[in-house]
């Protein structure tokens, strides 16, 4: 039941492929405006089934390095989708069936790999499905953010990333599968989830025109002087992924009624949540976060923006 140790394969040949085997249905062009990253579990359990020297790994580690920085140099958002340690039987269910236990939290297998550490301004999901939509806030984050393009790297194309493709295109999100930034267990079932998306879901590109896509709005960024900030809906999840990131728990688990400091939040850390919000020219202090540690209460001072329910993880808006 558990993956099987996968063998090297080369991915230039999914580039090749990309125009004259894929033969996309679609010509929706790139727009950078409209995107979000999405990358798709790569965490240590998941990739070390292959060989971290070999091929496809290190071409995909590096073409998804290549990625990340060109999204964030051009003001596009980046979420990550990582499966929590230690689920439940009830939480698991069918899975379980496929694929056994799951990983756990020894030797970190459940973060993300170092040389992809998610950034302070990136958002995490929880990720319990095959799909990065189901029961995650995916699908209402893009909504508030006026997205409609979903850009995928990361493993396994087969499984989670072709799932993804599918239910972002029944919900009128245009998927993006770069194939040269994402791998699977084998080259053929590489090509048959690139030949699945481009002629029925998607629109299969390649790493050279994620670099077209980006260069526009690059420009216009650096004209400006500077990244265009955040917004305050944008931060409040930034906050809440990161105080569950240090907290040692998924983000769905926070209460936003629950006082932070009694879970183990600390002054260096709530410093650190004060120079993100100084890094998008939000002035609210160190004080006012600390006389009201809660994400509610947060929330009420960046405006009423949405924050993430920890019984039904997804946006909500407090009104």
């Amino acid at each position: 039941m558990a993956i099987p140790k996968i063998n090297n394969y080369s991915l230039t040949g999914q580039v090749k492929a990309t125009n004259e085997e894929y033969g996309n249905r679609v010509s929706w062009p790139l727009d950078a405006n409209k995107a979000v990253l999405l990358v798709h579990d790569m965490q240590k359990y998941f990739v070390e089934f292959y060989d971290q020297q070999g091929e496809p790994m290190r071409s995909l580690v590096q073409n998804i390095q290549t990625i990340v920085a060109q999204c964030k140099a051009a003001g596009i958002p980046i979420v990550y989708t990582a499966q929590p340690p230690h689920q439940a039987p009830e939480e698991r269910a069918l899975l379980t069936d496929f694929w056994g236990a799951g990983l756990t939290s020894e030797n970190n297998q459940h973060a993300i790999v170092e040389s992809l550490k998610p950034a302070a301004d990136d958002l995490v999901f929880t990720k319990w499905r095959y799909s990065a939509f189901q029961r995650t806030p995916l699908h209402e984050y893009m909504a508030e953010n006026n997205k409609d393009q979903l850009w995928i790297v990361g493993v396994y194309a087969h499984i989670g990333i072709l799932s993804t493709a599918l239910e972002a295109f029944m919900t009128d999100i245009k998927a993006f599968v770069v194939a040269d930034a994402v791998a699977d267990f084998s080259s053929t079932e590489h090509s048959m989830a690139l030949h699945y998306i481009s002629r029925r879901c998607g629109r299969v590109v390649a790493l050279q025109d994620i670099h077209v896509a980006t260069e526009e709005n690059k420009a216009a960024l650096a004209s400006k002087g500077a990244n265009t900030p955040q917004t305050g809906s944008e931060i409040l999840n930034n906050i809440a992924v990161s105080v569950s990131t240090a907290l040692g728990m998924a983000v769905e688990e926070l209460d936003q009624d629950e006082n932070l400091f009694e879970m183990g939040l600390d002054s260096i850390r709530l410093m650190a949540i004060v120079d993100v919000l100084r890094e998008n020219n939000i002035e609210i202090g160190f004080a006012e976060l600390a006389e009201q540690p809660t994400l509610k209460a947060w929330a009420a001072m960046l405006g009423a923006l949405p924050v993430i329910s920890a019984q039904e993880n997804r946006l909500v808006t407090n009104e």
